[in-house]
C-alpha cells in the first residue's frame, strides 16, 4: 500500500486562483492585459535607456536591468496560469514544474538584489556624491549586475535539485497558481528535513543581507537629506530615491504578508494573493512607478515615440547629477 502512494509522479496540478469554471474567463480577461501591460511598459522602459545616451547612467543601467528581470518574473507564472485558465486545463509536468519551481526563485531574488544595489547607487549619489563617478564605473555596475545573477542562480540550483531528489505521492493537487518550494514539500512522501534546512539557511542570507543593504543606504540617505539646508535641496535629493523607496515599499510589504502571517485556514488564499502582488501587480507598476514623477524617463519615452525633438542639453541633466550638485555646494558650504 505504501509503495502505491509513493508511485513516480510525471505531473502535478495547479489548482489555479478559483476551481469554479464561472470564474475562469472573467480571471483570463483580468490577468492578460495586465500582463500585456508588464511587457509593454518595461520594455519601453529599457529601450527608452537604451537609445537615449543621456540615460547611460548607473541609476538608470540598474532599471533597465530591473524591468527586464520583471519581463522574466511575470513570464515564469502569468503566461502558464492564463493557458490553464482558457484551456481549464490544470496539469503541469513535473520537469516544467522543477523549472517553474527555479525560475521563479531565480528572478524573485534577483529583484532584492537589484533593488539593494539600486539603493547602493543612491546612497553613493546622494551622501558619496564626489567618489560617485569614480566608485561607479561601468566595470564596477557590471560586477554588482554579474555577481547577483551567479548568487540567485546558486541558491535556486541549490532548491530545484534537492526537491528533484524527493518522491512525491500520488496526490499531486498544488493548491496554488505556480509551482513553489512549500507547497511541492507538504505534496512530498519523503523526508523533508534538509530541504526546509536549506530553505531557512538561504532565507536568512538571501532574505536578510539584501534587506540590510537598503536599510542602511536608506538610514545614510536620509540623514545626509536632512543636513541639506534649502528645501528645495531635499527635495531634488529625495526625488532621485523616491520611485525606488515606493518599490521596495511594496515588493518587502507583500513579503511580509506572506511570510509573517499567522497560520489560519484562509492562508492558502492570502498566498495567492501576495504572491500575485510580487509576481504581478508590482512588476506591471514599475515601469509607471518610474517614469511618472522623472521627467527624463518621460522625455526619453516621448522621444521614443517620435512625439517631441530631440532633449536640449540643458533639459537632459538626469537627476542624479543633480543631486550630486546640490550635496558638492552643501560639503562646500560645511
Amino acid at each position: 500500500m505504501e509503495q502505491e502512494n509513493q508511485t513516480a509522479v510525471s505531473e502535478f496540478l495547479l489548482l489555479g486562483l478559483s476551481e469554479k469554471p464561472e470564474h475562469q474567463i472573467f480571471l483570463f480577461g483580468l490577468f492578460l492585459p495586465m500582463y500585456l501591460v508588464t511587457i509593454f511598459g518595461n520594455l519601453l522602459i529599457i529601450l527608452a535607456i537604451i537609445t537615449d545616451l543621456h540615460l547611460h547612467t548607473p541609476m538608470y543601467f540598474f532599471l533597465s536591468n530591473l524591468s527586464l528581470i520583471d519581463i522574466f518574473f511575470s513570464s515564469t507564472t502569468v503566461p502558464k496560469m492564463l493557458v490553464n485558465l482558457w484551456t481549464q486545463s490544470k496539469a503541469i509536468p513535473f520537469a516544467g514544474c522543477l523549472a517553474q519551481m527555479y525560475a521563479f526563485h531565480l528572478f524573485g531574488t534577483m529583484d532584492s538584489f537589484l533593488l539593494a544595489v539600486m539603493a547602493i547607487d543612491r546612497f553613493m549619489a546622494i551622501v558619496h556624491p564626489l567618489h560617485y563617478l569614480a566608485i561607479m564605473s561601468p566595470r564596477v555596475c557590471g560586477l554588482l549586475v554579474v555577481g547577483s545573477w551567479l548568487i540567485t542562480n546558486l541558491q535556486s540550483i541549490v532548491h530545484t535539485s534537492l526537491m528533484a531528489q524527493l518522491t512525491f505521492c500520488a496526490a499531486s493537487e498544488i493548491p496554488h497558481f505556480f509551482c513553489d518550494l512549500m507547497p511541492l514539500l507538504k505534496l512530498s512522501c519523503s523526508d523533508t528535513h534538509t530541504n526546509e534546512l536549506v530553505i531557512f539557511a538561504f532565507g536568512i542570507v538571501m532574505g536578510i543581507s539584501p534587506l540590510v543593504c537598503k536599510v542602511f543606504s536608506y538610514t545614510c540617505i536620509f540623514r545626509t537629506i536632512f543636513r541639506i539646508p534649502s528645501a528645495l535641496g531635499k527635495w531634488k535629493a529625495f526625488s532621485t530615491c523616491g520611485s525606488h523607496l515606493t518599490v521596495v515599499t511594496l515588493f518587502y510589504g507583500t513579503i511580509f504578508a506572506v511570510y509573517l502571517q499567522p497560520a489560519s485556514p484562509t492562508s492558502s488564499q492570502k498566498d495567492k494573493a501576495a504572491a500575485l502582488m510580487y509576481a504581478v501587480i508590482i512588476p506591471m507598476l514599475n515601469p509607471f512607478i518610474s517614469s511618472l514623477r522623472n521627467k527624463d524617463m518621460k522625455a526619453a519615452l516621448r522621444k521614443l515615440g517620435g512625439k517631441v525633438a530631440p532633449i536640449s542639453p540643458r533639459r537632459s541633466v538626469n537627476k542624479s547629477s543633480q543631486v550630486d550638485m546640490v550635496n558638492v555646494s552643501v560639503i562646500r558650504d560645511e
